[in-house]
C-alpha cells in the first residue's frame, strides 16, 4: 500500500472517530506534554463548531504553546468559527509577528475568515 493512501486512510479514520472523544478531553490533551497530542487537539476541535464558548478560548491559549505546528493548527482552526471567534483576533494579531512564516499565514488568513460576512 503507497504511502498517501496509508495517510488518507489514517485521516479518514481519525475524522470519522473524533466525535468519539469528548470535547472537554480535547481540551485537556492542549496542555499534554506530549506534542503530538496537542497537536491532534488543535486539529480536531474545530469540528466542534456547536461548542465555540468552550473551545475557541482554548484555541487561543494555544496560540502561545512551545510548538510551531499546535500554533499553527490553533490558528487555523480559530478561523473555522467565523466570528463566533471575535475574541481571538488580538491573539492572532501578535501570531502575525511569530517567528514561524506558517503561523503567521495561518494568523493573517484565521483573521481574515473570522472578520468576513
Amino acid at each position: 500500500m503507497s504511502l498517501g493512501v496509508m495517510i488518507l486512510l489514517g485521516l479518514m479514520t481519525v475524522g470519522g472517530c473524533s466525535r468519539a472523544i469528548p470535547t472537554d478531553d480535547l481540551i485537556g490533551d492542549l496542555d499534554s506534554q506530549d506534542d503530538g497530542d496537542r497537536i491532534k487537539a488543535a486539529r480536531l476541535l474545530p469540528k466542534r463548531t456547536d461548542e465555540a464558548s468552550k473551545v475557541v478560548p482554548a484555541l487561543i491559549r494555544s496560540l502561545d504553546d512551545v510548538d510551531g505546528d499546535v500554533r499553527r493548527s490553533a490558528a487555523i482552526g480559530l478561523g473555522y468559527f467565523g466570528a463566533q471567534a471575535k475574541e481571538a483576533i488580538p491573539a492572532l494579531e501578535k501570531r502575525q509577528k511569530d517567528s514561524d512564516a506558517r503561523v503567521r499565514e495561518a494568523a493573517k488568513m484565521a483573521i481574515s475568515r473570522i472578520n468576513s460576512p
